[in-house]
C-alpha cells in the first residue's frame, strides 16, 4: 500500500513539473516548444483529466504562434525585399507543419466545459507554392550572377544556394548542371610533385606512394590534389616535396666476446668432517647435501647495423602568383638492426633472457634503395600530418 502511494505521489509530482515546464515555455514565447511538449504528453490517454492542462496550453500556444507568424509574413511581404523570400517560404512551411502535428490528436475535449478545443486551420498550399517559386527564381538568378564573377567565395556561395534550390524544387531548369559548374569553379586544385635535390636516386615505388593522394584521404569539398596535371584545369596551388639530403650509413657488424660462469646443482654429496669421516644424523644415516658445480660459456655476440636518414621540406606555393606561402621542415629515419649470438660451452651458464639471441642468424643487409624506401614510409605519415594540420588558405 505504501509503495503504491509513493508511486502515485511521484507520478503526480512528475506530471505537475511537466505542465509547469510547458507553461513556462508558453509564457516565455517559445510557442513551438510548448506545442511539442503538449503533443508529446497528449499522444496517450489524451482524454484523462490529468491531461487537461496540456490541452489548454496547446490551444493557446497554437493561436499565439500562428498570430506571430502571420504578423511576420505581413511585414516581410510589405518590405518586398528579395532577401526575405526564404524566410517567407519557410514560415509558410512552418505554419503547415504545425497544423499537421496537431491534426492526429483531434478532437481534444475540455471536460468541464463539455466542448472541444479550437484550432482554426488554414490551407497554405497556394502560398507555399507561390513562395517556393519566387524563392527558386531568386536563387537561380542570383547564383548565375555569382557564377559570372571571378571569386571562389562567390562560386561556393552559388553552389550552396543551388543545392538548397534543388532540395526544395528538384530539377528546376538546369540547376544540376549549374551545381557541377559551381563545384568545379569553387574548388582549389593542388598540383603535388617531388623535387630531388640530393645526389641519390629516389625509388620509383616510393615516389608513386608519396604522390598517391588517394591513399591519404586528403581531398575535401573544396580541395582536390593531383600528382599529374590534367587538361582543362588551372591549378591554384602547388605542394612540393623537396628531398634535401639522404644519408645512409655503411653496413656495420660489431662483434663482442665475453665469458659467463654459473654454479648449478649437480646431484648430492655426502658430508664429511675435517678428518674425512662421514657425518651421520641421529639415526645413523649419512647426511647428504646438494652438490654444485661450476659451468662456463663463451659467448660471441654480433650486432648488424645500418641507418638511413632523409631530410626534406614541404613547400606550399601559390601558383597564380608564384609566391611561397609556407614551408615545413620534415625528417625521417629508418634503422636496420639485427643482434644475434653464438656460443661455446654450457648454454645454461648464460642468462635465460639471452637465449633468443642464440636462435637468431645473420640477415642480409637491405640495399640502399630499400633503406630509402622504408624511410619514406615514415615520411609519408609525417607528410599526411602536415597537410591535415595545415590546409591551404581559402
Amino acid at each position: 500500500m505504501r509503495k503504491s502511494l509513493l508511486l502515485l505521489a511521484f507520478i503526480i509530482i512528475f506530471s505537475a513539473c511537466g505542465v509547469k515546464q510547458t507553461r513556462n515555455l508558453l509564457t516565455s514565447g517559445n510557442y513551438d516548444d510548448a506545442i511539442d511538449n503538449s503533443i508529446s504528453n497528449l499522444r496517450s490517454n489524451k482524454d484523462k483529466k490529468g491531461k487537461q492542462d496540456y490541452i489548454y496550453i496547446l490551444e493557446e500556444a497554437f493561436a499565439k504562434a500562428k498570430e506571430r507568424d502571420l504578423n511576420t509574413l505581413n511585414l516581410l511581404n510589405q518590405d518586398a525585399n528579395s532577401s526575405n523570400l526564404e524566410k517567407i517560404y519557410t514560415t509558410y512551411i512552418g505554419l503547415n507543419i504545425r497544423q499537421e502535428k496537431i491534426k492526429p490528436l483531434l478532437p481534444l475535449k475540455f471536460i468541464p466545459q463539455g466542448k472541444n478545443a479550437r484550432f482554426p486551420f488554414d490551407n497554405y498550399n497556394t502560398q507555399i507554392v507561390e513562395s517556393k517559386n519566387a524563392l527558386s527564381q531568386y536563387l537561380y538568378g542570383n547564383s548565375k550572377k555569382l557564377l559570372a564573377s571571378n571569386s571562389k567565395i562567390n562560386f561556393r556561395q552559388a553552389y550552396d544556394d543551388l543545392v538548397y534550390l534543388n532540395q526544395i524544387n528538384p530539377n528546376f531548369k538546369d540547376v544540376l548542371k549549374l551545381i557541377e559548374d559551381a563545384q568545379f569553379k569553387g574548388t582549389d586544385f593542388v598540383h603535388v610533385f617531388l623535387r630531388n635535390e640530393t645526389n641519390m636516386v629516389i625509388p620509383i615505388i616510393l615516389q608513386n606512394e608519396l604522390l598517391d593522394f588517394s591513399t591519404y584521404g586528403m581531398n575535401d569539398k573544396w580541395t582536390v590534389y593531383h600528382n599529374n596535371k590534367q587538361n582543362g584545369i588551372n591549378y591554384d596551388y602547388g605542394l612540393i616535396m623537396n628531398f634535401r639530403e639522404i644519408n645512409i650509413s655503411p653496413e656495420q657488424i660489431k662483434e663482442k666476446e665475453f665469458f659467463n660462469e654459473k654454479q648449478i646443482k649437480d646431484g648430492f654429496k655426502t658430508v664429511v668432517d675435517r678428518n674425512g669421516k662421514i657425518v651421520k644424523d641421529s639415526l645413523g644415516n649419512p647426511i647428504k647435501v646438494d652438490n654444485f658445480k661450476a659451468i662456463k660459456i663463451r659467448i660471441y655476440e654480433f650486432n648488424q647495423f645500418k641507418a638511413c636518414q632523409i631530410t626534406a621540406k614541404v613547400d606550399y606555393v601559390n601558383l597564380k602568383t608564384n609566391q611561397l606561402l609556407e614551408s615545413f621542415p620534415i625528417a625521417s629515419e629508418f634503422i636496420f638492426e639485427n643482434r644475434y649470438a653464438t656460443y661455446k660451452g654450457d648454454k645454461r651458464a648464460a642468462d635465460i633472457d639471452y637465449y633468443n639471441y642464440f636462435d637468431r642468424r645473420p640477415l642480409p643487409f637491405p640495399s640502399n634503395e630499400q633503406m630509402v624506401y622504408h624511410t619514406g614510409e615514415d615520411l609519408k605519415e609525417k607528410l599526411k600530418a602536415i597537410i591535415t594540420q595545415n590546409k591551404f588558405r581559402k
